[in-house]
């Protein structure tokens, strides 16, 4: 007699089909969706080259995630992505997307203070599969732009590989690495320091989508100095950035 068990099922998935099909058939069939979507994007983003677009035309998502805390190996989770499209230097306002995220744990009280999502707001959002899905639904194969991009990567990865066994392949700037490069002299690189360098109007700070607006005109503001340097290309400006 099989075990049906979910372990036990989950072996015999895994003899019939592999382990993505064990996986993907132990979820909802929504889910089982959102995960097939999620990997398939993730599959084609490793077979394109983007060195030699030009920054110009070259089409990003600017975004910033809002979470628990700072380890998402160590029970922190997303509570909020934001993001926004831009094409070379020209921000699409209209393109955007927001999600709230049901973290699935408490939020801390001065996250709470922080970012103004409360647990009561939580509570009633998507769950992250849901929101990584739109999220990259909304990415696409676009470049990603993000300011101090290490905590938003690591959070992503986890979450991809929680919920969809993959990794992130798309590639990613970060506004913190070319601010270090085009102004080697600041004593700070926070987004705010930034802001104020740029001369940027702050609309609402540890707002998801609000920063990535903020970072989106950053961005912006740094590609007029980027390309009186004479770089030209993405390639060209990863090239100039491995230096740093």
């Amino acid at each position: 007699m099989k075990d049906m068990r979910p372990a036990g099922r989950m072996w015999q998935l895994y003899k019939m089909g592999g382990l993505t099909p064990a996986i993907t058939s132990m979820f909802d069939a929504q889910s089982a969706q959102q995960m097939a979507f999620i990997r398939s994007i993730m599959k084609e983003q490793r077979k394109n080259s983007l060195y030699e677009i030009s920054l110009s035309t070259v089409e990003l998502v600017v975004f910033d995630l809002e979470t628990t805390g700072f380890s998402p190996y160590n029970g922190d989770e997303i509570i909020s992505i934001g993001a926004v499209s831009v094409t070379g230097t020209e921000i699409k306002e209209e393109s955007t997307y927001y999600s709230l995220v049901h973290p699935k744990r408490s939020i801390p009280g001065e996250i709470e203070k922080l970012t103004g999502i409360t647990n009561e707001m939580a509570a009633d959002a998507p769950d992250l599969l849901h929101a990584l899905r739109g999220f990259l639904e909304f990415v696409r194969q676009k470049v990603l732009v993000a300011h101090g991009s290490g905590h938003d990567k690591h959070f992503l990865n986890a979450a991809l590989w929680r919920t969809s066994k993959v990794n992130l392949n798309h590639r990613l700037l970060d506004t913190m690495m070319i601010a270090k490069w085009l102004h080697p002299k600041l004593k700070k690189y926070d987004l705010d320091t930034l802001l104020d360098v740029y001369g940027i109007e702050v609309t609402k700070r540890h707002h998801a989508l609000e920063d990535a607006r903020m970072t989106a005109h950053l961005w912006t503001g740094m590609m007029r100095e980027i390309k009186s340097k004479d770089v030209q290309t993405l390639g060209d400006l990863y090239a100039h950035l491995s230096h740093h």
